[in-house]
């Protein structure tokens, strides 16, 4: 599969393939940022068209998936972005890790929105995640049987012989409606926080976030 987009400024796409690892002046990691942020709203709202009897917990649980770096990652080896992507000497180009693709993708995304606008992108989108859309959107593609805590835990049975650690960081908001911002630690190593309406849901999202950084997200 070709990247479904010709680009006008063709500089914007050698830049989305330019990894940080080239230790060039300038490189993917503010387009990436960008694309991320696009996709979330490309997702989102096509999700929310798609489905529009499921509640705010089911279209979040099912974006997740789709923008998910596994789901991003089968997106940008179908383009084969790994192999026009300029990478350092610390990375293998053939056995490049989900988290370097998924950033490609996202990247590229990027460059796609400056280059022609949200409606190239969305189309940008809506095509190289066609697959994945359609799996959030089948009766088939149902919550994993493993929760983030769960696959979490695993891990660190396995590999540490220990348990991941929950810190509650933050709480904001009136009783009715409060927020919680929980980050995990496994050992020493502490992951990104992330927020959540309770307790329980801000430890499932930060228990994501480690799972993302060690590239095991489902």
């Amino acid at each position: 599969m070709e990247i479904p987009h010709s680009f006008a400024d063709p500089g914007l796409l050698a830049l989305a393939l330019t990894h940080s690892s080239t230790a060039k002046s300038r490189d993917n990691e503010r387009m990436e940022f960008l694309g991320d942020a696009v996709l979330d709203l490309i997702v989102a709202e096509q999700l929310f068209r798609d489905q529009p009897d499921l509640d705010e917990g089911e279209l979040t649980e099912r974006k997740a998936w789709v923008v998910s770096r596994r789901s991003l990652a089968r997106a940008a080896r179908r383009m084969q972005l790994g192999r026009q992507a300029r990478i350092g000497r610390g990375l293998d180009r053939e056995t490049l890790s989900r988290s370097v693709l998924a950033n490609l993708y996202e990247a590229v995304l990027g460059a796609v929105y400056l280059d022609a606008g949200l409606a190239a992108a969305r189309a940008f989108a809506l095509e190289t995640l066609a697959t994945e859309l359609a799996r959030a959107n089948s009766r088939e593609n149902r919550r994993p049987t493993a929760s983030p805590k769960q696959l979490l835990q695993e891990w660190c049975q396995k590999e540490h012989h220990t348990l991941p650690r929950y810190e509650l960081l933050e709480t904001r908001g009136e009783a009715h409606a409060k927020a919680f911002l929980m980050r995990v630690h496994v050992g020493r190593r502490a992951f990104p926080p992330a927020w959540g309406r309770s307790r329980k849901d801000a430890e499932s999202w930060a228990a994501r976030e480690a799972l993302l950084e060690l590239d095991l997200e489902a």
